[in-house]
């Protein structure tokens, strides 16, 4: 106790990283806010300012396909365009060290990537913003070659199936992707020690995958501004702003 007692939350956080033999990090929109992406459920979120258009009402009201591409194309969500702030990078530098296996996100920014985790390694349980797929073959499209369709109001559909195109987010309502989901559930099987990054920890599926590994003997740790609802079966709970956290963290390893 007395040589804990001694220890900054940083020394904690780093000695149980340098303790551990294979991390599984789970982020949330905390991790992002600090690049200045809103969050979802808060006051002033995305979701207090606009409702949600249903997986459901996408594919069957050319009208709200019509709003959700405007949302795209305006930036209303502000999902996209935002740059990694250093909590990224430090957790960049955390998979480039091999301590880091991957990175489990609710996140549809892409700022894992463009910080450098590698594609193979980031985890996206809820879809990314930064491209569209067709709904019914996959095909990818970058955002900015349906931009002149949205223009047009055309109706934006696959060139290849004719298939409905939509952002590659999981939207309310629409199944989430099962690959995804087993390959997340598998890294909290395997890792030793389970590090949760700006996530309130309430959507679920999502949120049982800290649980899973917690459950299967894993260390826990959850860094979060706010409490979470998981935070009694934590191993250590952090109430920090990620970046500077994360970068003292580096220091210490």
């Amino acid at each position: 106790m007395g040589y804990f007692s001694e220890m900054t939350d940083a020394d904690i956080l780093a000695h149980m990283i340098r303790s551990a033999h294979r991390v599984a990090v789970f982020t949330g929109a905390g991790i992002s806010t600090e690049s200045g992406i809103p969050d979802f459920r808060s006051p002033g979120g995305v979701w207090s300012k606009m409702k949600p258009i249903m997986f459901q009402d996408f594919v069957g009201s050319r009208d709200k396909r019509r709003e959700a591409w405007t949302r795209v194309f305006n930036r209303t969500a502000g999902w996209t365009g935002a740059s990694p702030n250093a909590g990224h990078y430090a957790l960049a530098e955390l998979v480039r060290s091999g301590k880091v296996a991957s990175v489990i996100t609710q996140n549809v920014d892409n700022l894992h990537q463009d910080s450098g985790v590698p594609d193979g390694q980031v985890i996206e349980i809820h879809g990314n913003a930064s491209y569209a797929k067709c709904l019914t073959c996959s095909k990818r499209y970058e955002l900015e070659d349906l931009r002149h369709r949205w223009e047009a109001d055309d109706d934006i559909t696959c060139i290849f199936c004719t298939g409905l195109i939509k952002t590659a987010t999981i939207s309310f309502g629409q199944a989430m992707p099962e690959a995804e989901m087993e390959r997340a559930t598998e890294e909290a099987s395997l890792c030793d020690l389970m590090l949760v990054l700006g996530s309130s920890l309430v959507v679920y599926p999502a949120a049982g995958i800290p649980l899973l590994a917690k459950r299967l003997g894993a260390q826990f740790a959850i860094i979060n501004r706010e409490p979470t609802d998981q935070d009694p079966y934590a191993d250590l709970v952090l109430n920090a702003e990620i970046g500077p956290l994360m970068t003292n963290v580096l220091e210490r390893l």
